[in-house]
């Protein structure tokens, strides 16, 4: 079996807003969750045992928190449906990541650093803050899927809402933030986010400068493509997409161009591969008991991002499993998170190499954060 390293799951969000005991198997927390009606009830993937009957001893955990705009920066254009005016019966948006205002965005984004904190105290997790850190995870990890070693977590945030100015970053950074993406779904205070365009807000360039200067790695997740566009300009260090797939296969600015990939390529960047239905196959609708997506399309954006980068170098894992959906919205062999580890065979029926596999697995995720991690 091998290793995998995940670039991003949101566990401090599902024990937070859902009230999942991550240390409890799958089956136990779908079974206190019976009878709950809600997106994913019922249907949870992850847990820490679960991650490590995966093999999963290396991920990207995130602060997922966001904040309602107190208004739309002049500079974005009118949203698109489903996007725009939080708070409004139009808006379709998981209301628990929604907070009034940044201040009780950043409190909420502390709690779920706290619950991480509370997991490494009591030996569950343990937090990377360098490289040196990464490389003793790494050697450490028995790699059994009876094992009760630690998992090794990377702090990262998704959508910067919790930092509540630039000045913030200082200490989020002390706290163990090393990665971050600026936006998760329409405006925030530092850029656009999925489902529409727009730049960076003068905070955002900002924000951005003050991560450059930090070494908190950019996240380009997220991030519309005209504000993607400034933040690479503005940041000089190497970028990465924790979590996202190819908009030739799948249409829709939540997908990542040929031209961003290449370019993220160039930034010698790696591109974490998503396990959601909806971003694996176009005009997915939901399927209900009968799936018609299988994990063969996740191996298809593999393809295609080594195709356009000429190798396998630049592509990773980044499962976003349990990120407001469950396995009603995953690939019909992928019932827990362990199930990642198919691939392996699919992988390796397409003719990738053990070599390319482990690159894919965890190989790819080690070398960017040895290199980009304080004392890489």
């Amino acid at each position: 079996m091998r290793l995998i390293f995940d670039a991003h799951l949101d566990i401090a969000w599902n024990a937070m807003s859902y009230d999942r005991d991550q240390l409890l198997s799958v089956d136990e927390m779908r079974a206190r969750e019976a009878n709950m009606t809600g997106p994913s009830r019922g249907n949870c993937t992850v847990s820490l045992p679960e991650m490590r009957r995966a093999n999963i001893g290396l991920s990207l955990v995130t602060v997922l928190s966001r904040a309602m705009p107190a208004k739309m920066p002049d500079a974005y254009p009118s949203p698109g449906p489903g996007i725009g005016k939080r708070g409004h019966s139009e808006v379709i948006l998981r209301e628990s990541l929604d907070f009034a205002n940044q201040t009780i965005c950043c409190a909420n984004g502390q709690g779920q650093l706290a619950y991480y904190q509370l997991l490494q105290q009591q030996g569950h997790l343990r937090m990377i803050r360098d490289a040196k850190a990464l490389d003793v995870m790494f050697d450490a990890w028995p790699g059994s899927p009876t094992n009760i070693a630690p998992i090794g977590v990377i702090l990262s945030m998704e959508g910067c809402d919790p930092i509540i100015d630039p000045a913030g970053a200082q200490w989020w950074w002390q706290q163990g933030l090393r990665t971050a993406c600026l936006a998760h779904y329409g405006p925030s205070a530092y850029a656009m986010g999925t489902g529409g365009d727009g730049p960076l807000t003068a905070s955002g360039r900002d924000l951005v400068r003050q991560f450059d200067q930090l070494g908190v790695i950019l996240d380009l997740v997220h991030t519309a493509d005209t504000a993607l566009d400034e933040a690479l300009d503005l940041y000089q260090r190497p970028v990465f997409v924790s979590h996202g797939n190819c908009r030739a296969l799948v249409p829709g600015d939540r997908q990542f161009s040929d031209d961003q990939i290449k370019r993220i390529a160039e930034r010698d960047g790696v591109i974490g591969v998503v396990a959601d239905c909806w971003m694996l196959t176009p005009d997915y609708r939901g399927d209900g008991p009968t799936k018609t997506v299988h994990l063969d399309a996740v191996a298809d954006h593999i393809d295609h991002i080594c195709q356009l980068t000429s190798g396998t170098r630049h592509v990773g894992i980044g499962s976003d499993l349990d990120g407001g959906f469950g396995n009603e919205e995953t690939p019909a062999e992928l019932r827990t998170i362990a199930d990642l580890q198919k691939l392996d065979a699919i992988l390796s029926s397409r003719g990738y190499s053990d070599a390319d596999i482990d690159g894919i697995f965890y190989g790819n995720w080690l070398r960017f954060f040895r290199q980009t991690l304080p004392g890489g």
